[in-house]
């Protein structure tokens, strides 16, 4: 490539980078997060389940009937996650929610799944944030090591199969491979 082409192109300028906008949380309430999370949440102590529901509950999180939240979750901000019905949350799980993040009944996040709400605007020179909600419908299986980026929708029943990235929404009954996850075939549950 021309080296004087390349140093006439714009360029990343972290200097410059603001995010004033995002609406940070109130500055006790994530301490307070930041100091629990680790102990009782993101942690390999034995922890029963019921009281990992009941801080994630105290934070804000709303919390269905059954859930299952494995060791070594990683739950950002605890106040913009709503959890359905017997949702199952596997080990080393990051939900990494800037902003909300929605789990239908009978969701099943697999072991090191990845819920990513921000990203960064590649082609803006000051890499600005940007945000977007992941809502997972009913009975979504999201696969080991696979990650849903932001503003995707992974309809009901769909399947992101392992280590799959998910950027655009998932229909209904679909199975997803790959990086991007490209539709494969359908998902049939049998009795």
């Amino acid at each position: 490539m021309n080296t004087e082409k390349t140093s006439q192109r714009l360029k990343t300028d972290l200097s410059k980078y603001d995010n004033s906008w995002y609406k940070q949380p109130p500055f006790l309430k994530n301490v307070l997060w930041f100091l629990i999370n680790p102990i009782f949440i993101n942690s390999y102590l034995p922890v029963p389940v019921w009281i990992k529901l009941l801080i994630l509950k105290w934070f804000g999180a709303k919390i269905g009937r059954g859930v299952m939240v494995k060791p070594k979750v990683n739950i950002k901000y605890p106040w913009l996650l709503i959890v359905d019905d017997y949702v199952w949350i596997g080990e080393d799980v990051w939900i990494d929610n800037l902003v909300e993040v929605t789990l239908g009944k009978n969701v099943c996040l697999s072991q090191g799944a990845m819920l990513l709400t921000g990203n960064h605007d590649y082609k803006n020179t000051k890499f600005d944030l940007k945000v977007g909600k992941i809502v997972l419908e009913e009975g979504v299986w999201i696969g080991a090591k696979a990650i849903v980026c932001p503003h995707v929708t992974c309809h009901s029943h769909a399947v992101l199969a392992v280590n799959s990235v998910a950027v655009h929404d998932l229909k209904a009954y679909g199975i997803y491979q790959g990086n991007p996850a490209q539709y494969i075939r359908e998902r049939k549950i049998e009795s």
